[in-house]
């Protein structure tokens, strides 16, 4: 929590002191990628945007994957997502309350595979989180857990 205000605070200055104020495309940033390996790519808006380290996810990104590809991902919620080759995950619903830990977070793993520990969200609202899938929904009330799909 400590990091995810320091980053906020950071950006504030940066626009202020630039004179630009972005600050709503910031408030839309539900993550990071802290690992994007090989062919890795956000679809955001109708754009395929590559993604590398350091590059900002948000709600309603798909995050799609090649044969050689893999990404980490660290939400602002502490949770943490490992999406592995040929895979393509789009984030649904993403919200998150800095103040209760309340929130949801809702996508789905279209194919592939996601390995997930669960962050704040998913120890203070138990009905949270739900990750989809081709042929099931996932309500995820522990902390780590792997998710697999086929064509």
């Amino acid at each position: 929590m400590l990091a995810t205000r320091s980053v906020m605070i950071r950006r504030l200055l940066l626009a202020c002191a630039c004179g630009l104020a972005p600050l709503a495309a910031w408030a839309d940033d539900i993550g990071q990628m802290k690992v994007a390996k090989g062919s890795v790519y956000i679809e955001r808006g109708g754009q395929r945007l590559p993604a590398q380290v350091g590059t900002y996810v948000q709600a309603t990104d798909t995050v799609v994957t090649g044969a050689d590809g893999s990404a980490g991902i660290a939400f602002i919620d502490n949770s943490l997502l490992s999406v592995g080759p040929n895979s393509v995950l789009a984030i649904e619903r993403y919200a998150f309350n800095s103040t209760t830990y309340e929130g949801a977070f809702e996508s789905t793993l279209r194919k592939g595979t996601l390995s997930v520990v669960s962050g704040k969200i998913a120890k203070h609202s138990p009905d949270g989180v739900k990750i989809k899938t081709p042929s099931s929904i996932l309500g995820v009330r522990g902390t780590e857990f792997l998710v697999k799909t086929t064509d």
